[in-house]
């Protein structure tokens, strides 16, 4: 009899186990229904019963599990008084953001790396320039700078043509500085990934420049100063360990 008793509670088990993957996998089936041809990237379950966590794109939702509402905002532990949807927030908008290879990005690199954050930058903005004025500053913090282009007057704006004439520079640092600067540069074109610099940049919602993306995948929209935003990449490291 010994021997039979923890068999049966294996079988039990495995019984169980397959018919929570069953449930969870019709729930899965009626959700991507719901969303139709908005195809997610995962689908995975929360501690709360009958909800859903749903990332598409760098956004996170949730969703009943029989696909017939949605809803976005924070879900929070209050155990624990922390959000559950802003870790992956973070890191979807991270993944978005390493869609780009950072040879499609023009890069600014201290001597020594501390941190490095990703730019969402117009040539013409005032406080793109300023950041951009500034740049010494942050190399100086050991904060390595990788710009995307976002002209906000969209394509073929002036703003956009200058955005291209840069990439096609061949000193594309200086070509930045320079026409950061509101010196004329020399308006050539070529193949270039402005395109998909702001087609990432629609994905995460931007609004406005500068937005800088840190390398937990937050994001801080405006200007930041130098010190600032040493002290604030050095307090998203800490909270990620």
């Amino acid at each position: 009899m010994n021997t039979i008793k923890p068999a049966i509670f294996v079988l039990c088990a495995l019984l169980f186990s397959a018919s929570a993957f069953a449930d969870r996998a019709a729930d899965e089936a009626a959700i991507r229904k719901s969303l139709g041809d908005a195809a997610p990237d995962s689908i995975a379950p929360t501690p709360v019963a009958g909800i859903y966590e749903v990332l598409i794109g760098p956004h996170v939702v949730y969703i009943s599990a029989d696909g017939k509402y949605l809803f976005q905002g924070e879900l929070v532990d209050l155990q624990t008084r922390t959000s559950l949807t802003e870790p992956r927030r973070r890191e979807a908008q991270r993944a978005a953001l390493a869609k780009v290879s950072e040879d499609q990005m023009i890069v600014f690199k201290p001597e020594q790396v501390k941190h490095t954050v990703t730019v969402f930058t117009d040539i013409d903005c005032g406080y793109c320039r300023k950041l951009h004025g500034e740049l010494d500053q942050y190399l100086a913090e050991g904060i390595k700078v990788r710009y995307l282009m976002y002209p906000r007057a969209g394509a073929n704006s002036e703003s956009y043509r200058k955005a291209v004439a840069v990439w096609c520079a061949k000193d594309r640092n200086d070509a930045l500085t320079r026409a950061k600067a509101g010196e004329a540069i020399d308006m050539k074109t070529c193949d270039n990934p402005v395109d998909e610099h702001m087609e990432v940049a629609a994905a995460l919602g931007l609004r406005g420049t500068p937005l800088i993306v840190l390398e937990d995948g937050g994001m801080q929209p405006g200007y930041v100063p130098a010190k600032q935003l040493s002290r604030l990449l050095n307090q998203h490291v800490a909270t990620v360990k």
